[in-house]
């Protein structure tokens, strides 16, 4: 009996990962390009370069193929990680991390498309804007109201409902100029002036909540 046993070919192996990424990645192109009605599932598979049955394998329907792809685009910008609380680190950092990550994220040309594309549909497809939400905006405000919880734990701010704290940061956030570009009156704020977006809403928050 040979002792070379071959490893399963299932799924979580690099092979499988690369072409779950393959497919992410077509999916964002192709629902940014065509909108979410007119893209389908044989549309991703001849994008990512797969079979369609390799697609479905991966994510059943095109609805949770959606929500996967708005997770990934987040979690460029904002890995879970951003939502920790490192030992040693001072919380304002961990903030501003949080906050230059984010501003990056909304004022992208794909997050811009995407949220116009949601407001267009959203009307006539209410059960997309949820996915969206969910996948997106909830999950990152969950992540965050986690870290005001831990932070105000480590009695460094005093955050008594980290959940209206979370929306509150990311609100100050977006400001005013995300508004303009989702409108298409304004253009993305250059490095400089972004940094010191940030920095400004992040002081601001932290004078706020300090004991």
């Amino acid at each position: 009996m040979s002792n070379n046993l071959s490893a399963p070919n299932g799924p979580g192996r690099p092979k499988d990962l690369a072409k779950r990424q393959a497919i992410l990645e077509a999916a964002k192109i192709l629902f940014l390009s065509h909108g979410y009605a007119n893209t389908s599932m044989d549309a991703v598979a001849s994008e990512a370069g797969v079979s369609k049955l390799t697609v479905y394998s991966h994510f059943n329907d095109k609805e949770t193929l959606f929500s996967a792809a708005v997770v990934a685009k987040c979690e460029e910008q904002l890995p879970p990680l951003f939502f920790e609380l490192p030992e040693g680190i001072a919380v304002e950092n961990v903030l501003l991390n949080i906050a230059r990550g984010f501003h990056q994220l909304i004022n992208s040309d794909e997050s811009v498309n995407l949220h116009r594309l949601i407001m267009a549909l959203g009307v006539q497809d209410p059960k997309l804007s949820l996915i969206f939400f969910e996948a997106g905006p909830q999950r990152m405000v969950q992540g965050m109201e986690r870290l005001l919880t831990q932070i105000h734990d480590s009695g460094v701010l005093s955050i008594d409902l980290p959940r209206n704290a979370a929306e509150h940061f990311f609100c100050l956030i977006k400001g005013a100029g995300n508004f303009r570009l989702l409108y298409g009156c304004g253009e993305p704020l250059t490095e400089e002036a972004a940094e010191s977006h940030v920095q400004e809403v992040v002081a601001l928050f932290m004078r706020a909540y300090r004991p």
